[in-house]
């Protein structure tokens, strides 16, 4: 279904069919129910401290990340739950479909922990992919977004900002205010949308509620991540994982890409 703001939501266990349609036809799409809120509560717990200690800057109306907000990379290496999310099998496949014929695998590209606090301003609208600037808009599919909701996301405590459609869109389109489409949904449920669409945080306009928000982005095997995962990953716990998690953080090979000699790594560092 659709909702009244144009962004598309279905039921986590619909048919895949119906998802890769609305995610192809939007550009975004919340998949309801996608996570039972206990799995919440264990990544609160892992990662209290960690955002307990995360510098919250003054805002600045230029900076590309607003102020009020925490933010806490590296999740693979501080949460296991975390690390269960990267390898969910229905992002997974939504990623192969939307990914898979434009490379051989995908890999994680960033990973984070947001809480945007009460006063946040709105963020600018961009493109995950706009780090690969030397793709004529629109781009061939390079990134998949996800935002797991830990809380509540809604209009008014910074719910993400997108625009459904924009995916498709050329350089010399610019998005229109009544474009722009707050994501709202219940903890539990997922945010996707494709490295096309223009999206941001939404602005906190609550005296008191902070939205905690996880995003896991995908890219394709062959570029390079924008989060860093060898120097985030201690070698040893790398060494720890099981195949498909250290494919995914990028402890493999694309082909030809990223060769690496095991018996002086993996081997190594797991005795």
């Amino acid at each position: 279904m659709t909702a009244p703001n144009g962004i598309p939501s279905a039921p986590a266990d619909a048919p895949i069919e119906e998802l890769t349609g609305l995610l192809d036809a939007a550009g975004c799409l919340v998949l309801t129910d996608m996570f039972d809120l206990s799995r919440a509560e264990v990544l609160r717990d892992e990662m209290s401290s960690h955002m307990a200690a995360a510098r919250i800057d003054t805002d600045k109306p230029d900076d590309f990340y607003p102020g009020q907000t925490r933010r806490v990379t590296a999740l693979v290496s501080r949460s296991a739950e975390a690390r269960a999310m990267v390898v969910d099998p229905l992002i997974g496949q939504l990623t192969s479909h939307h990914l898979g014929s434009n490379c051989e695998h995908h890999q994680i590209h960033v990973t984070a922990a947001l809480e945007i606090g009460p006063g946040a301003r709105e963020q600018i609208l961009h493109r995950e992919e706009d780090s690969f600037p030397y793709f004529e808009l629109p781009r061939p599919n390079i990134v998949i977004a996800t935002m797991w909701a830990i809380s509540d996301f809604t209009a008014g405590n910074g719910g993400t900002l997108l625009v459904p459609g924009s995916h498709t869109w050329d350089a010399a389109r610019v998005a229109t205010p009544d474009e722009v489409c707050s994501a709202e949904m219940t903890a539990g449920s997922v945010l996707v949308w494709l490295g096309g669409t223009l999206h941001g945080g939404g602005a906190n306009i609550t005296e008191d509620e902070w939205r905690y928000g996880v995003i896991l982005t995908y890219s394709l095997g062959w570029v390079r991540q924008e989060e860093n995962q060898s120097l985030d990953i201690p070698h040893e716990q790398a060494a720890t994982f099981d195949p498909e998690l250290r494919r995914l953080t990028g402890h493999s090979m694309h082909g030809a890409l990223g060769l690496f000699d095991p018996s002086a790594s993996f081997q190594s560092a797991s005795r």
